[in-house]
């Protein structure tokens, strides 16, 4: 957000000390009274350039360092290497038109949906510095992803997610073979952090090797200024939505302290 300064004289931007001149004499006339100079001053002090000042862009280093990590996520959570080379072929399918109302319009909606969940993309292509990790419990699966963002392309993605649960609450998608699956959106809520969240939880319905197969996940997105945190957490034994709420409550404190120039803390402890 941009603070609008009002007009002042060189003069008074000389130095701190003429400033704090004026603003001691401005005290004085009002009498302690709120209104008018005395309430103009403090605004311009509390406006200061320092005060104002904005957290440097996000770096790779940066981004590295705002990951959860096991002891964040505690359970039987581990840590993965080749959690980029994740994709779960269940997301792949074309989108059936003929179940939405609006056609087109919805059908794209759910179809960048899948797109971007197997893609691992799923607030679009990051503008700046990116960083993922993953983490295995059984048969399930958390992918946890920090990035740099383009400001309207971070505005729209957040607005897009924000409609899937009532443009996508149930759509059928065919994969190649023909074999279909029916995809299902529903809202859920995730801890209040950040300045902007939004929680999904998606089940697909299918078969595979024959058998009938439901794949959960707990789709969870937050931003922090330009900068977000995704995740993706679920499998074929469902998705544990405690697991993801920690990673969104600690991951965003985690990047906050990025952005404030600090260290995470190794040991997060307790969470409420």
């Amino acid at each position: 957000m941009t603070i609008h300064r009002p007009s002042r004289p060189a003069r008074v931007l000389a130095s701190a000390l003429a400033a704090g001149a004026l603003l001691a004499t401005a005290a004085c006339s009002d009498g302690g009274d709120s209104s008018g100079s005395g309430t103009a001053d403090t605004t311009e002090i509390s406006s200061s350039p320092l005060a104002q000042e904005s957290p440097a862009a996000l770096t790779e280093a940066g981004a590295r360092a705002a990951l959860v990590t096991e002891a964040d996520l505690e359970d039987d959570w581990n840590e993965v290497k080749n959690a980029a080379d994740w994709r779960e072929s269940l997301l792949v399918g074309k989108v059936d038109v003929a179940d939405f109302l609006t056609a087109k319009a919805d059908a794209a909606d759910c179809q960048k949906l899948l797109d971007r969940l197997y893609g691992d993309q799923l607030l679009g292509k990051p503008s700046g510095a990116s960083a993922l990790t993953g983490f295995e419990e059984g048969e399930s699966r958390l992918l946890y992803q920090v990035a740099a963002y383009d400001k309207a392309g971070l505005n729209d993605s957040f607005a897009w997610l924000k409609s899937l649960p009532v443009e996508c609450d149930q759509f059928t998608a065919t994969d190649d073979s023909g074999g279909e699956r029916t995809v299902q959106v529903i809202e859920t809520s995730l801890p209040k952090e950040g300045d902007a969240r939004q929680g999904l939880r998606v089940t697909v319905r299918g078969t595979s090797g024959g058998e009938p197969t439901t794949l959960t996940l707990d789709v969870a997105a937050l931003r922090v200024g330009t900068d977000a945190i995704t995740i993706t957490n679920g499998g074929l034994d469902g998705a544990d939505s405690d697991s993801t709420e920690r990673a969104a409550k600690l991951g965003t404190e985690r990047l906050k302290d990025v952005r404030a120039g600090r260290t995470p803390a190794a040991d997060p402890g307790e969470i409420d």
